[in-house]
């Protein structure tokens, strides 16, 4: 069979990379032409545009990437007429995704949507045209199950998070990080360079009160030294390592967090976390007329939990003096911390078991067959 499947960011990159091994396992005949990174590729398959060509996001960023992204709309609908996929899958990423799906259905491809855009939070009104494009839709988010069973989505399938799977896979001693001296505060300031041009800054004069503490940098190779480095001046308690999220978080006391995916990831390595975000002010504001009061939380970790495990610093609220108080609280104070473990155990339960891959690879497989 062939798979057509479209990932535009780093998390994508990484579930799209073992959702890739569950198909070649299942369909040893297996031709994949793929949009994301270097996990993706390391897999196999054919990759046709690499994540860091892809990855905008907000309303401004969108806006002034806009001939960028129609350019890139445009040759993937080409790029799929030449192949002729049996099923094309797309994995998050719905700004883009769901325009393909439109012109894929258009013309009679099958479609499976893998991690269902966050549709309960805005753009309900998405529904009626997945609903209409979609062959199947396969969301990852416990809550999620009530939304869809709610607004009559017969196609949706709920497979667990695959985050499960990445953690389950992971093994320390391929990919061990050097000791230090003191504790290990792992620095997740995001994948996009608009988030980390934001995140960073603070992280670092947190790192440059705190000379206690080792703080670490999850960096990307694709960004590289020349992105990071200028950061760093005169802060020596501060080091980079490179795709190595899971043996830094193995490894670390504390973490401050940019939100996105990066929140779970930090919960499910047991780690205290503060949770951090700030996006374009214009991008912000349009959210939040979206948005509403639908949704009490912005990281994962809570809204799976449906309770303030961690604490979440949003738009002003990121500043030195907060990020400081609630740094201080999950380093020193061991109520705080044994407070969000016990949080962490209780969305553990809910999150439930790994094979979130298997299951997707399974009902992509079947969605060809029906």
């Amino acid at each position: 069979m062939k798979y057509y499947i479209i990932a535009g960011e780093a998390s994508g990159d990484l579930h799209g990379a073992n959702l890739m091994r569950a198909i070649f396992k299942k369909d040893s005949d297996a031709q994949i032409r793929f949009w994301g990174g270097d996990a993706m590729q390391e897999v196999g398959g054919t990759q046709v545009r690499h994540i860091r060509d892809l990855a905008y996001m907000g309303f401004v960023e969108v806006a002034m990437h806009l001939k960028t992204v129609l350019g890139n709309i445009s040759f993937c609908k080409k790029d799929i007429m030449e192949f002729q996929p049996d099923v094309i899958v797309y994995i998050d990423y719905p700004g883009f995704n769901l325009k393909i799906a439109k012109f894929a259905h258009a013309n009679g491809f099958k479609n499976v949507h893998y991690i269902s855009p966050q549709l309960w939070a805005w753009k309900k009104g998405r529904i009626k045209t997945m609903r209409r494009d979609l062959d199947k839709l396969c969301y990852i988010l416990p809550f999620e199950q009530d939304f869809y069973a709610k607004n009559a989505f017969p196609q949706a399938v709920y497979v667990g998070h695959p985050l499960l799977d990445a953690i389950a896979g992971f093994q320390m001693a391929e990919h061990g990080i050097k000791e230090y001296d003191r504790p290990i505060i792992a620095l997740l300031p995001g994948s996009r360079k608009m988030e980390l041009k934001k995140m960073l800054p603070p992280m670092l004069r947190l790192a440059s009160r705190h000379p206690e503490f080792q703080f670490v940098i999850a960096g990307m190779t694709l960004l590289g030294d020349q992105f990071y480095q200028p950061y760093l001046a005169d802060i020596k308690n501060v080091d980079v390592v490179y795709d190595k999220t899971y043996p830094l978080l193995s490894k670390a006391y504390a973490a401050v967090v940019c939100s996105g995916t990066a929140t779970l990831e930090t919960a499910l390595f047991n780690v205290p976390q503060v949770v951090c975000y700030q996006a374009n002010p214009i991008s912000a504001a349009i959210a939040r007329i979206l948005i509403g009061d639908k949704i009490k939380y912005i990281s994962l970790v809570n809204l799976i939990s449906d309770a303030p495990v961690v604490t979440e610093l949003i738009q002003n609220d990121v500043n030195d003096t907060n990020i400081q108080k609630e740094f201080e609280r999950i380093t020193i104070e061991d109520e705080v911390r044994t407070r969000i473990f016990n949080g962490y155990s209780r969305m553990f339960q809910i999150l439930g078991n790994a094979g979130a891959s298997e299951r997707t690879a399974d009902e992509i497989i079947k969605s060809m067959k029906q």
